[in-house]
């Protein structure tokens, strides 16, 4: 069972990331689906800042994943858009990356659902009519459960 959070803009957005971030520990993963220009990108970049990470991500479709230091916690940034094929995450070291030292935030996520971790934290992000990003919120294994307890005792 998961959780909704309705943001306004973009510092409701980064918030949110804020509020998660103390929760985090090495090897977790979060996947982030939603339309282009739902937040996503927002999201990773008010995670950064929380982590105590000094450089601002940005979307990494290009580069297919970014990683980010100096902060607590590494921060890896994928963006699976470009990908066509599930055979291609493992040349950009996907599987590797995600069970290593840092924290994992995988974009458009649900283009290989098949590939994703069984323990992870679920955020779908949604543009309602009126403007305000809705971002559903759901837990898988037992480390995605605590990641939503941590979550919702900030919230």
């Amino acid at each position: 069972m998961g959780i909704s959070y309705a943001s306004a803009s973009v510092e409701e957005t980064q918030r949110l990331a804020a509020l998660l971030a103390p929760a985090l520990e090495e090897g977790d993963v979060l996947l982030l689906t939603g339309d282009l220009g739902a937040g996503k990108t927002h999201f990773v970049q008010g995670l950064a800042a929380a982590l105590g990470i000094r450089e601002v991500p940005t979307s990494p479709t290009f580069t297919l994943m970014s990683s980010y230091e100096g902060g607590r916690l590494p921060l890896y940034h994928f963006d699976l858009y470009r990908l066509d094929d599930a055979g291609e995450l493992d040349d950009i070291d996907y599987f590797a990356t995600i069970e290593g030292d840092g924290v994992s935030v995988v974009e458009w996520a649900d283009k290989f659902c098949e590939s994703c971790p069984e323990d992870h934290l679920l955020l779908d992000f949604s543009v309602r009519p009126d403007g305000v990003r809705e971002i559903g919120i759901t837990p898988a294994g037992l480390r995605g459960e605590a990641l939503l307890e941590g979550l919702a005792q900030r919230l």
